[in-house]
């Protein structure tokens, strides 16, 4: 009981002191707002809509990515750096509990990112042939794969400012080699393996698949085990090196 009520205090201080943070909070709206905007309209023709669905599965995964990398690697680096991370070391809570508890804010916030685009996408066009249970699993996969690989990013530097560099060394390549608005078939030959050792590329295939009646190139149910996979990977790696860097 006691390490839970560790990991609540912990998820509701991360809360109010980053997530919540006007500042913060205004960007994480913002910013999904703004590509769903720039993707759902063309340019130079005010009102003149695309394939909202076509596209949508894209914006959304896109949200979900920047909103919990930016965030989790900025703030756990600048909690290791200002050694505020090393105080909770202390909480009577195990490693992995902390770890959980220090990643939940940023899940939620990217959950929340994720549904700016699906809210105005269905105030646009109807979207009542969606497969929702199968959406919103996924979104909180999404969230936490790419949550972990802000973990990850931000185990790996020291400084806030190689956080944010770090991570777009992921970002732009998932943003191009993933699926997101064009299909992995379309890529040329060499690059087409890289996009299966992606997280982000079996999100984008379950949400193509929900969102546009079952148009997905792989099965969902081999889609989630490998998003799995991937949240168990990256999570157990950034334990090892928080073991390696930063306790021992």
């Amino acid at each position: 009981m006691r390490a839970w009520i560790a990991f609540w205090n912990i998820l509701c201080k991360d809360m109010s002191t980053y997530y919540f943070k006007p500042p913060n909070l205004s960007w994480g709206i913002i910013l999904p707002f703004a590509w769903t905007l720039i993707f759902f309209i063309k340019t130079g023709t005010p009102g003149s809509l695309m394939d909202i669905k076509r596209i949508l599965p894209g914006v959304t995964a896109m949200s979900i990515l920047f909103g919990t990398t930016s965030m989790l690697a900025v703030t756990v680096t600048f909690e290791k750096k200002g050694r505020s991370f090393e105080r909770l070391l202390l909480a009577p809570i195990s490693l992995n509990l902390l770890m959980f508890a220090k990643t939940s804010g940023a899940v939620i916030f990217g959950m929340l990112n994720a549904l700016i685009p699906l809210v105005m996408a269905a105030i646009l066009i109807d979207l009542s042939g969606v497969a929702w249970w199968i959406i919103m699993p996924c979104i909180f996969l999404i969230a936490v794969s790419s949550t972990f690989l802000g973990l990850f990013i931000a185990v790996s530097v020291s400084e806030v400012f190689e956080a944010q560099t770090f991570s777009n060394f992921f970002r732009f390549p998932m943003v191009f080699l993933c699926g997101l608005f064009f299909p992995i078939k379309q890529l040329p030959v060499i690059l087409q393996p890289i996009s299966y050792v992606l997280p982000l590329t079996y999100g984008v295939d379950i949400l193509q698949g929900a969102v546009n009646n079952g148009k997905c190139n792989m099965p969902f149910w081999f889609d989630f085990l490998m998003l799995g996979i991937f949240c168990a990977i990256l999570f157990l790696i950034s334990l090892r090196n928080i073991k390696k860097r930063w306790i021992s």
